[in-house]
Formats: C-alpha cells, sequence, structure tokens
C-alpha cells in the first residue's frame, strides 16, 4: 500500500516495506510510523539511523537478536537488550524499525 511523504509518492509491498530502497527519507520513518499511531522520539531516531548505518555497511537488516547486541555496543547496555527496543517497537523492534528505516525485512523475521 503506498503512502506519501513530502508530496511524493512511496510504493511498499504486502507488508508495509518500501519497495525501493534508495528512494527512502526521514520524513517517510514519519509517516509509516503515523499510520501506526507510533509518534517518533529521539530515541526511535537513534535506532533508525543505527539501522541504516548498519544497513549502508552490511548490506542486509540485523535480525533481532544482532540488532540487539550491535545497539548494546555502540549506545551502550541501557538500550542494547530486547526490553528496551521492545518499548520503543511493539511490534518487534527488527520489523517496525527496519520498516521505518526503509529497510527490507531482516532475516528470520516471520
Amino acid at each position: 500500500m503506498p503512502f506519501e511523504a513530502n508530496g511524493k509518492t512511496f510504493e511498499t509491498d504486502e507488508e508495509g516495506y518500501m519497495v525501493d530502497l534508495l528512494s527512502w527519507e526521514p520524513d517517510c520513518a514519519t509517516v509509516m510510523a503515523e499510520l501506526e499511531d507510533q509518534p517518533l522520539t529521539e530515541a526511535h531516531w537513534e535506532v533508525i539511523n543505527f539501522l541504516r548505518e548498519y544497513y549502508d555497511e552490511y548490506q542486509i537488516a540485523p535480525a533481532v537478536r544482532v540488532l540487539t547486541k550491535a545497539i548494546g555496543k555502540k549506545l551502550g547496555k541501557d538500550k542494547g537488550n530486547s526490553k528496551y527496543l521492545y518499548e520503543l517497537f511493539p511490534y518487534g523492534p527488527g520489523k517496525q524499525a527496519c520498516k521505518y528505516a526503509g529497510l527490507p525485512k531482516p532475516t528470520g523475521c516471520v
């Protein structure tokens, strides 16, 4: 189902992930989050930006376990745990955060 941000239309697949990963811009995350009644805070953006950097480096969206460990290393143990990440992204930190970040669905996510 496509969505609009900044006057542009962005195509998504049947699960809501962006089809053209290169067309992502920060407003895409904001609009996708609004569609799910999920306001984005600075903490959300930390994870979204982390995911985008991770994807740029490794060309893969990390599974939750990998995401949790990597965030713990970069942002600290208080943020590198699944409880914290699920509070931010209740539909699943891997799936929901990657969707907002304009990345493909992580491997291992059902």
